[in-house]
């Protein structure tokens, strides 16, 4: 059973998360406050992926995942926040979190968001060399990729652009996270336009309708996202 930890000072939201949780097949541990949270944290070494509330009484989830991410704690953290704002959704996403979700959400939306991190989470931890997304498959130690079992060939720059998504499927990337991993040959940063670029090729080679993508997902305003 794959074990949650759940920051949310919502009584009526606790009880609610974690009823339905449960009945999905979670473990979930409950924390009100970010002190609560460090206490268990510093028990407990064995979560599977945090649920963190942003507004708590004694902090906040964006310094508590900061925090995480500077000890090398890797486990996935989805933001639950009432606030869509770009500059929140941005934040939360640029101090180390891996998703975010609205409130009010669909507890389906929850539970698929928190599948697909863990799937991605699976993945990379596997160390088989291989990344898989259906009929897509990266074998790592040879630099090729295959979909539905034919050979798809690409510049040095898509492939790392595509091993990024990959590797971060069903988190949101924003346009600067990508920017920051991805450089040419040369070590050229890549510029937003070229950017724009490698996406479309991407579509192109990967989906069934480029123009409507299934799995190469723009957010408008953020970036971009591979989903299952």
């Amino acid at each position: 059973m794959q074990k949650l930890l759940l920051l949310e000072d919502d009584i009526s939201l606790i009880d609610g998360l974690t009823y339905s949780l449960q009945k999905n097949g979670f473990d979930i541990q409950v924390a009100r406050t970010v002190c609560e949270a460090e206490n268990l944290l510093a028990e407990n070494t064995d979560f599977d992926l945090f649920l963190f509330d942003v507004t708590l009484p004694d902090g906040n989830g964006f310094t508590l995942c900061e925090r995480l991410r500077e000890s090398g704690n890797p486990v996935p953290i989805i933001f639950l926040t009432a606030s869509d704002e770009e500059t929140s959704v941005i934040r939360g996403l640029d101090c180390g979190g891996d998703d975010y979700i609205t409130k009010p959400f669909k507890l389906g939306e929850l539970c698929s968001r928190i599948r697909a991190l863990l799937r991605r989470s699976s993945m990379r931890n596997s160390g088989d060399g291989i990344l898989r997304s259906g009929e897509l498959t990266v074998n790592l130690a040879e630099g090729r990729v295959f979909l539905s079992g034919e050979s798809v060939e690409f510049t040095g720059a898509e492939y790392r652009l595509l091993c990024l998504l990959l590797k971060n499927s069903g988190r949101v990337l924003t346009r600067g996270m990508i920017l920051d991993k991805l450089w040419d040959g040369a070590g050229n940063f890549v510029d937003d336009n070229t950017l724009s670029v490698y996406v479309r090729r991407l579509r192109e080679k990967l989906e069934e309708n480029p123009s409507r993508p299934e799995h190469l997902k723009t957010v408008r305003g953020f970036g971009y996202q591979w989903k299952e």
